[in-house]
This record gives structure tokens, C-alpha cells and sequence, in this order.
């Protein structure tokens, strides 16, 4: 099938083509033709299937049939992403396909001043991460009551992040008169929950079964220790030193020390996580997909989004905890019909995480190293994991308490002198942490609309840390 099939106009068609676009994928060949007909979509398909256009062309041209411009402050079709990087992602391919519609991108990590004032003007497509959008609703800088279009892109990652309650506000503040688009790579319970809560009398399109991991995908699983994950990463990585390479890890701070230790072993590695800034992070990606840094280090909610052809292995370095992120982790190679290598690095204490994956994705993955761990090892290393947790937890609170009595978050004992009386200025105390576990994956740590962490706790400072430049009243997570 070709995409002048869809009944798309000639110039669409041309514009398609410019882009290298000439033949609708599975995805956009089952959903284009029923969102063209006004009905809600539920789609459910892999990532680097062509999602996006999917559900952008039917959007594009909707919206250019109306023939109509947004109010000021209004939004005619909103698209809503979990990540800065597939947000910005959207916006090129929107961008790419029409020239003739006013398109506007609104994330964290920048001048929500600015934001503000490009949404004055009226917006014909608004790109945005959800936090973001609820300070700017906030704030009655945008309005959805004339909103006509509504898409959730990549929504099981914006439930996993805990976007639930934002995602209800912003619907509270949408018209009823409006057709809905979701699209998913998995398909757990919550997706259909939020389906059944969002969707009217939706054509559900699939393209694969839900949570399917990508056909060409290679799996391996070395059994190893945690303290021998480094050196086994980097014996592996000097054996396909020419390939693009992704590697997980399941914290911020994990991710930047082991990107740390791949500079020290002479790789050139960049990383992206929550505590990178968004410039940080776009140079990163820029960089990994001009091939100019072969190595990227990530956690599960950084690279959310990331569409980069040609990454030829991923490494679970950290195993998740959820066995969906599994699928949008190794979803990163194989894309488009090329082949692609997942290997896992699976030590005693994760051994529960490897069966559910398994079990989950019925797939047996093959063991290339080492021997699986016996359960009672697993079971004492899983103990043994918990108790350290802990201990560190606990040190870190006793280390907050003696703090609290010297220098604001300086962790010296106090000078002696007497407290001048003054209040703290707030610059290392909005670096200060409690004590709490970190959720599964990476804890969003910035601010989502309640004046919560997308953790869902209360955040401890409203101040920027040091250096960093000041924005609007709150941050988006992602």
C-alpha cells in the first residue's frame, strides 16, 4: 500500500515522500484510516514501528481541513509525550510534514517565560510533557477548553512515571467534543484502565501482541557478579568497539559513575539522566546519534523517546524491576526491520527479575556466561542487597541530623560560632535528599503539579540548586 491509498491529498503525499516516506508502515496503514474518520484510536505497537506519523498525518489533516486558526491562548489538537527527547522527536516530524500549521513545543528545562509567550499567540499543535503543561495551565497561559484533538503517545511510560493525576487534570480542562488517540508498546491493566477512561467506542489497532519484544532481536544473559559487571562490560564493549551501544543503568547516580569508569577505561561515553540538564542531555543524544560518541549510558526514564537508527547492541547493565521496561529498553535496537543484540547482566540478587522478564515475555533468553545463581544464593545475596540499602539509608539520615546542627548541607560540624539569626539561604538545602528508597527505575525528582515529587512525596525546596538558572515556580519531571 502506498500512502496516496489513504486517501492523503497530493501535496501531503509529495511532503511524505520529500522525507522519504513512501510506504505506510503496519502501525500507520491499520490506525491512519480510522482516525481519519473521527474515531478514537487505541493503538498498541512496538517502538520504532512509526507511531508517530501515525497519528500525526490523520492530525495534520484534520486540522488543516478546519481551515480555522487557534484563539489566542487556545490549542486546537494537543499531543502529550512522557519525555523531553520524544517531545522534541513529535515536533520534527510534525515539523517535517507541514509547513502550514503553528506548532509549538512546551517541556522542562526551559524559560516557561518564553513558553508563555508563544502560547499568547494561539497554537494549532502543542507538544508537551505534562508536568509542564500544568504550570502553564496554572498560570492561565493556555487554554484546552476548544481543544478538538487529544494524543497520548508512549502512555504506559507516562503511567510508570506517575503522570496518572496529571493526566486527569489536564482532561478535566479539555472540551468533551473531541477525538482521542493512545498509543502504547505495551498493554497492562492500567493501559486499559486509562483506555476505558479517556477513549469513546475506540478501534483498538495492533501490530504486534501487546508487550511483544521486536523479531530480530538477539537475547544473551551473562551470570555475573556485580562487582565483575564493569569489567565484563568493558571486555565486551573492546570486542565491537565500531558498534553504537546503549547501555542501562538502574539509577542516576549509577549511570553517571559507571559512564565515569568507561571514560577512565579510554571508551568515549556520554550519559543522560534526571540529574543532567536538558542541554546536557540533548548534546549527549546529538553526539550518540552522529556517531561521535558510540557508548550512551542511560537510565529507564531518560531514554525514554529515544529514536536513534543503527544502535546495534543493548546492555542491561542494571536488570529492571518492571519486565515492560525490558521491551521499550531492547526496543532500542532492531528497529525497522534491522537486527540488533540484547545482552543482560544478571547477578545473584536479580535472579527474580530474569524470571519475571521471562516468564513475562515468554521467551527463553540464552545464557552465554557464567551459570545461573542457585536460589538460596539469589535469596541470601537479595538479603544481603536489602540490609545495605538500609544501612546506607540509615547513615545518610544520621549524617542529615549532624548537619542540621553546622553549616546547612555543607556536612562540617558547626563552627561554634553563634547562628546569626539569619534564615538559610536554601542553596545546598534544595541538594539535601531523605532518606527514602528509590522506586523502580529512576525517580522523577523534579515537580509535578501538587507541589509533589513525581514520586509523589512532598518535595523538600522550591529554590534552584547552586548554579542553576532560575525558571518558573515548578519543573516538569521529565
Amino acid at each position: 500500500m502506498k500512502f496516496n491509498e489513504l486517501g492523503l491529498s497530493t501535496a501531503l503525499v509529495s511532503r511524505l515522500e520529500g522525507l522519504g516516506l513512501t510506504q505506510p508502515t503496519p502501525i500507520q496503514e491499520k490506525a491512519i484510516p480510522h482516525a481519519m474518520q473521527k474515531r478514537d484510536v487505541l493503538g498498541i505497537a512496538q517502538t520504532g514501528t512509526g507511531k508517530t506519523a501515525a497519528f500525526s498525518i490523520p492530525l495534520i489533516v484534520a486540522l488543516s481541513k478546519q481551515n480555522e486558526r487557534a484563539e489566542a491562548r487556545g490549542v486546537r489538537g494537543l499531543i502529550l509525550s512522557p519525555t523531553r527527547e520524544l517531545a522534541n522527536q513529535i515536533v520534527e516530524t510534525l515539523t517535517g510534514i507541514t509547513a502550514d500549521l503553528r506548532v509549538r513545543l512546551v517541556v522542562g528545562g526551559k524559560s516557561i517565560n518564553v513558553q508563555e509567550q508563544q502560547l499568547s499567540r494561539g497554537t494549532d499543535v502543542l507538544v508537551a510533557t505534562p508536568g509542564r503543561l500544568i504550570d502553564l495551565l496554572d498560570r492561565k497561559a493556555v487554554s484546552l477548553a476548544k481543544t478538538k484533538f487529544l494524543v497520548l503517545d508512549e502512555a504506559d511510560q507516562m503511567l510508570d512515571i506517575g503522570f496518572a493525576h496529571a493526566l486527569r487534570r489536564i482532561a478535566g480542562a479539555l472540551g468533551k467534543d473531541r477525538q482521542t488517540m493512545m498509543f502504547s508498546a505495551t498493554m497492562p491493566k492500567t493501559i486499559a484502565a486509562l483506555a476505558s477512561e479517556y477513549l469513546t467506542d475506540p478501534v483498538r489497532v495492533e501490530v504486534s501482541q501487546a508487550g511483544k519484544i521486536a523479531d530480530k532481536v538477539t537475547h544473551a544473559v551473562h551470570f555475573v557478579s556485580k562487582e565483575e559487571k564493569k569489567n565484563l562490560l568493558i571486555r565486551l564493549l573492546r570486542k565491537n568497539e565500531t558498534d553504537r551501544s546503549l547501555v542501562f543503568a538502574r539509577t542516576k547516580h549509577g549511570a553517571e559513575r559507571l559512564m565515569r569508569q568507561l571514560e577512565g577505561a579510554g571508551f568515549n561515553a556520554a550519559s543522560i539522566h534526571g540529574n543532567k540538564s536538558q542541554s546536557q542531555r540533548d548534546r549527549a543524544i546529538s553526539n550518540f546519534r552522529d556517531g561521535s560518541t558510540r557508548i550512551l549510558v542511560a537510565t529507564d526514564v531518560a531514554a525514554r523517546g529515544i529514536d536513534i537508527p543503527g544502535i546495534e547492541q543493548v546492555f542491561n547493565y542494571d536488570l529492571p524491576n518492571v519486565p515492560e521496561n525490558y521491551v521499550h529498553r531492547i526496543g532500542r535496537t532492531a528497529r525497522a526491520g534491522r537486527k540488533g543484540n540484547a545482552i543482560a547482566f544478571c547477578s545473584a540478587e536479580e535472579m527474580s527479575e530474569l524470571s519475571a522478564i521471562e516468564k513475562a515475555l515468554a521467551i527463553r533468553i540464552t545464557v552465554v556466561g557464567g551459570e545461573p545463581w542457585s536460589d538460596e544464593t539469589s535469596k541470601q545475596a537479595k538479603l544481603a542487597a536489602k540490609a545495605a540499602t538500609k544501612s546506607a539509608a540509615a547513615g545518610r539520615t544520621e549524617a542529615q541530623r549532624k548537619n542540621g546542627s553546622g553549616k546547612s548541607g555543607s556536612g562540617k560540624p558547626s563552627s561554634g560560632k553563634p547562628s546569626s539569626g539569619k534564615p538559610s539561604s536554601g542553596k545546598n538545602a534544595s541538594r539535601r535528599k531523605g532518606p527514602g528508597k528509590t522506586p523502580a527505575g529512576e525517580s522523577p525528582i523534579e515537580k509535578t503539579p501538587a507541589g509533589k515529587t513525581a514520586a509523589g512525596k512532598p518535595s523538600s525546596s522550591r529554590r534552584p540548586a547552586r548554579g542553576a538558572r532560575k525558571r518558573g515556580p515548578r519543573r516538569d519531571a521529565t
